[in-house]
């Protein structure tokens, strides 16, 4: 089970890193605002996703908890792709998931409320684990961050992306997860055409925006995987992040970038804390 749960985990992670780099560029290079961004992605996500349907078991009961689902879906990715727009522009992909390691705590004791037996050394394994994301943000970009400008943004989308997996795991009973993600794409689709025009964004960046379009594959199989990991453990998709935190340092020492003594060793510390809980 431990091993299953393992390598849904790394499969999660290659498909975001390869998103985290691609969004990174959307909103710092390709210059798309949080609307385009947030269109493009859902848009594009839902033709994925939607072709994965008849691949897939799915169940769907008439009740006022499916229709809840799609619409708290609904709200957490606008707001997760809202606000990481906003906050991008301040942080990098890097930084950003080093932050998203505040939702392990709340994570683990949501497990526990769905009846994960309370244990020590898996709190102890967590506090390591967020301990080499503090030092990973600390290594940051310091002086050059205004946090007082993204405080607001940062909060909601950690809400957020805490708040998914939470609706996820809680409503997967009447609704399947796929069923509480595709329409909720769908609906944020609609949303934002009051808001762009899909021509303006094509005259703005049309190679930036294919970009963003086919990234959205890694990214549609992602979420469809990491849905599995929730069901199983909210806590371990939590983990997931640092994951990817450490995955995009690999990356950036094989592109030679520039690391710190503290980044190198918050990212050493993460890489124990996570293979240390999954191994309890």
């Amino acid at each position: 089970m431990v091993m299953n749960v393992a390598i849904l985990m790394m499969a999660v992670t290659a498909c975001y890193t390869i998103t985290s780099l691609s969004d990174k560029y959307a909103v710092a290079e390709a210059n798309f605002t949080g609307n385009e961004f947030t269109f493009l992605m859902c848009s594009s996500m839902s033709v994925f996703l939607a072709l994965t349907l008849p691949f897939q078991t799915l169940h769907f009961t008439l009740t006022w908890q499916s229709f809840a689902a799609i619409l708290l879906i609904a709200l957490c990715k606008m707001l997760e792709f809202q606000m990481s727009a906003l906050v991008l522009k301040q942080l990098s992909a890097f930084e950003l998931k080093a932050w998203l390691g505040v939702t392990l705590f709340t994570s683990y004791i949501t497990d526990v409320f769905y009846g994960e037996i309370l244990r020590g050394l898996k709190l102890l394994c967590i506090v390591v684990t967020v301990i080499g994301l503090v030092f990973i943000t600390k290594s940051g970009k310091e002086g050059k961050i205004e946090y007082k400008k993204i405080a607001v943004p940062l909060v909601l989308y950690l809400g957020a992306k805490y708040g998914y997996g939470l609706v996820i795991k809680e409503f997967t009973p009447y609704i399947s997860s796929t069923i509480q993600l595709l329409p909720a794409l769908m609906l944020i689709s609609v949303i934002m055409l009051f808001e762009i025009k899909p021509s303006e964004i094509l005259k703005k960046n049309k190679k930036g925006a294919l970009k963003v379009i086919l990234a959205r594959i890694p990214n549609a199989a992602g979420m469809l995987i990491e849905n599995a990991v929730i069901s199983i453990s909210l806590v371990n998709y939590s983990f997931i992040q640092p994951m990817i935190l450490v995955s995009l340092f690999i990356i950036g020492i094989f592109r030679k970038e520039r690391c710190s003594k503290l980044n190198l060793v918050g990212s050493a510390v993460c890489v124990i804390g996570v293979m240390a809980f999954q191994l309890m």
